[in-house]
This record gives structure tokens, sequence and C-alpha cells, in this order.
């Protein structure tokens, strides 16, 4: 067997012949009379043609002789084609031969007909070389076996594994449902910055960068929704961004740290509300991406269609746990996590908000959901609105799923000073060492101080769509962040 660097001496070799016969291996313009799928479906009507000039990639040859039969693919389906030593004359036939390499991309043109065997085919009378290939794609069966070179190489994956190729075709489904409900809704698109100078909206750790025109170190955003409630401030009733977020924290199965993400804000309407069209925004995602309200996801057994639960955040760790959180010190929570055998990080800044957070993920994996989750305390969300009834706690709703979190909304905080209020409690949180305490953004106080209307905020990221597929998330996205090839 030859080895890579043989081969691709090989095809330079040939690419050598090629330009040497004035054929340029790599021409800008081609002629495509119709895609191979335009082909098989037009079949019948197109058979009476007498010039049909296709494209695509070789990737089989079969050579018989004065014959040689090959499949082509052009990214929407495979065709067959034969070239006879008798149509094209002998020189042309030599030529394909000498020169031509599975892999390679090429123009044919002839006339279609169906061989006895009943497959539709073309029969060639001219070729051209479209792109000369250099290395040998994978053989079929034996070809990318190990996990993460199938990542690193993912073009070729895409290629050769119809499954790879389906997450692709699910993946833009996912996102073009989600962008067709809120736009039937009235909600209007938009961008906003992803390098900030004061990263906000979520707690976690960004990445810095240093912009060199202004001599400054900036942040990539971790979350638009400072940037999407300013729009609030502005006017707009209803708005939503798609867009990457991006966290350098750990990675998972469930959490990377450039992904894509939605977010929504709604002028004049609370978490009720909020949570009424999350029902039937996730409905109408599952149903238009995979054509079902049931999966299977880790262990639980999903259904969208039945009712949803709502969960009370208080009562489901008290219940689980035995501690009541609106009461309970940092050692006792400590305690009952190492009776728990929970793993957490109690490096410095690990505080009572982690704490609390790290009993609940214990809780949370053991709910199926869907459902919501709410009667959240006020200390774990500094950008929430107080509940009226309780003001210790806030009108947070967050999406279960499958033992995770999988999208979460507010009614929005609109109180500039308990807003400010709140960013000093971070500040203080961040000064003891928490790295994903937020900081205090004083502009965005400044704008709200100008007034903002009642409003509910909701996103969800990239994670939903893993989880629906029930695959790891780094296998969800099109190119997954991977570490430098070993030399």
């Amino acid at each position: 067997m030859s080895s890579l660097v043989e081969i691709r001496n090989n095809r330079i070799e040939k690419l050598k012949i090629l330009r040497d016969a004035g054929v340029n291996p790599y021409p800008s313009s081609s002629r495509r009379d119709f895609s191979l799928n335009e082909v098989i479906e037009k079949y019948d009507s197109l058979l009476e043609n007498k010039d049909i000039h296709l494209t695509g990639r070789l990737m089989s040859l079969r050579e018989q002789g004065a014959l040689v039969f090959f499949n082509i693919y052009d990214g929407t389906a495979k065709f067959q084609g034969l070239i006879k030593k008798d149509d094209i004359g002998a020189e042309t036939f030599d030529f394909f031969q000498k020169v031509i390499d599975i892999g390679d991309f090429i123009e044919v043109g002839g006339t279609l007909f169906t061989t006895k065997r009943g497959e539709k085919t073309l029969q060639v009378t001219s070729w051209k070389m479209l792109s000369k290939s250099l290395r040998p794609l994978p053989e079929k069966w034996h070809g990318l076996q190990d996990e993460e070179e199938k990542l690193r190489k993912r073009y070729l994956d895409i290629l050769f594994n119809e499954d790879v190729k389906e997450i692709i075709i699910k993946r833009e489904k996912f996102w073009a449902s989600i962008r067709s409900f809120l736009v039937e809704k009235s909600f209007m698109e938009v961008e906003t910055p992803i390098l900030e100078s004061v990263p906000g909206g979520a707690e976690a750790r960004p990445f810095i960068t240093h912009h060199n025109a202004l001599d400054l170190d900036i942040y990539l955003r971790i979350s638009p929704e400072l940037w999407l409630k300013r729009l609030m401030i502005a006017g707009f009733p209803k708005v939503f961004e798609i867009g990457r977020n991006f966290r350098n924290e750990g990675m998972d199965a469930e959490h990377l740290q450039d992904y894509s993400m939605m977010e929504f804000y709604w002028a004049y309407a609370d978490y009720n509300q909020g949570m009424e069209l999350i029902k039937e925004l996730y409905r109408r995602v599952a149903m238009e991406t995979f054509g079902t309200m049931k999966f299977k996801i880790k262990d639980f057994e999903i259904d969208f269609e039945k009712e949803w639960e709502i969960y009370d955040y208080v009562e489901i760790i008290k219940k689980m746990t035995d501690v009541d959180v609106t009461s309970a010190k940092l050692p006792e929570i400590e305690k009952k996590l190492r009776e728990l055998k929970v793993e957490y990080d109690n490096k410095k800044g690990f505080n009572l908000n982690r704490a609390v957070d790290n009993l609940w993920k214990y809780c949370r994996k053991q709910i199926a959901g869907p459902g919501f989750l709410i009667n959240v305390p006020v200390m774990m969300e500094p950008l929430a609105k107080r509940m009226e009834k309780d003001t210790n706690l806030v009108e947070r709703f967050q999406v279960i799923l499958a033992g995770s979190e999988m999208g979460k909304g507010f009614s929005e905080l609109n109180d500039p000073i308990d807003q400010m209020d709140r960013f000093m409690e971070q500040a203080k949180l961040l000064e003891e060492g928490d790295e994903e305490a937020q900081m205090t953004d004083g502009e965005f106080v400044e704008a709200m101080e100008y007034g903002m209307p009642p409003t509910c905020g909701f996103g969800l990221s990239e994670r939903l769509f893993s989880f629906l597929m029930n695959k790891p998330a780094k296998e969800c996205q099109i190119f997954p962040l991977l570490r430098p090839p070993k030399n």
C-alpha cells in the first residue's frame, strides 16, 4: 500500500501533466446545467437533451477496458457517468485515465440514458478538470476512525457520514424555526456588539483581549442581554438576536466556550407570559426540526406535548436535600454537598451563591421535565425583578429538560437603584475571587435611569439542540474548537 507521501507526490505529477498539456487544473468557470438532484427529479423530461453538463466530485471509478463507469457527487445527490473510448476518442480517454483520481472535481457533458440494470447514467462526450485533489479521500468503510480526527477533519466526516450531514441540516432547521417563530410574533431581529469594555448579562468568566486602536483591554461578550435591554429603553417593543457568546469556562458534554444563542426581549410582558410563549416556541422547534414532540434524552423520556411541570426552587432543594437555602449558611451547605458526594471547586471565591448553585445542580439532574423552575432567591439572580409577594425571590423561570437547564428568562429588573445595589453585591463577590460574578456596568444603569418598561427576557443556546439530538455539544457544532494537532 502506498504511503500518503507517495500518493500525494503521484498526484502532484498528474498536476504537472495537466499543466504541461495546457490544461488549467483549477479553472474559475464551469458549465453546470442542473444539480444532480434536479437531474434525478427531471430525468424523464431530460432524456431528449443531447448535451447536458453536470459537475461534482469524483467519488468512485470502475474501469472496464475501453469503458470507465464513475460516480460524481455535488452536495445534492450522486449520479453515474460512463466514458467510452469510442465516444470521446482514444487520446481524450487515455488522458482522462492518466490524470484523474477519486476526489477530483470534474465537469462532464453528454447524453442521458438508462443502463440495462436500470441505472440512470450520463454517457460522456466531453470532460473538464475543475479542481485536482492532492490528498486521497478516506476509504468509505475504513476511513476516519479516531473520534478526534473526525472532529478535526470534519469536512471529510460530513462528506462520508450521512448522520453528521443530517446534524448540520437539522441545526439549520433548528435556528430557522426559532427565527421564523419570533418574526411571526412581531419580534425584530437585531445585532449587538460582541466586543465589550464591560462584560455583563450573565455570571461567567469572560475571554479578555486587547483593542490596539483604542489601547484598551476588552472582552468577548458572555451575553447580549444588557445591549438588548437598551433597545427596550430606546422604545422597541420586541427584539431578538441570534449570535455567538463566549465564556472562558470548563468544557464538557453540555458546555462549550464558543457557541450560538438566542435572546429576546418583550416590552410590557412578564415572566408568566414568557412561559406561555416558550412552551409554544419549544413545541414548534421540536416539530419543525425533528418532526416529533417525543424524545429520548439520556435516561429520560421527554414529551413536549404534555402539560409542563412547575418546579419551586426552594421547595425542590428542601425536599431532595433537607436544606432550606433561604436561611442556610455556607458551612451547612458545604457539609451537605460532602454528604451527597457532590464534587465542587471550593477555591478562593467560593461563596454561598456557588454553594447553593451546586446543591441545586445535584437536584436538577433528577428532574425529567419539560417544566419551568421558578421562585429563585434574589441572591442567585442579579438581573431579575423581585416578586411583589416575596421580595426575597425573583420572577425568573428556567426550562428544565432531562436533568439540565435549557433556557432562562425573567421579568427583567427595571429599577435602576435596585440594579446598582445588586451590581455592588456582585462586585464584592468579584473582589473576593468569584470569577463568575458580574461586573458593574454603570452605563447600563445610567440608561435604565431614563426609564425602561416592564419587560420579559429569555435566552436559550445551542445546548438545547444538542440535547434534542441526544449527543455531546461539540458533536453538534459544525467545526468545534480542538487543540492544535501534535507535530
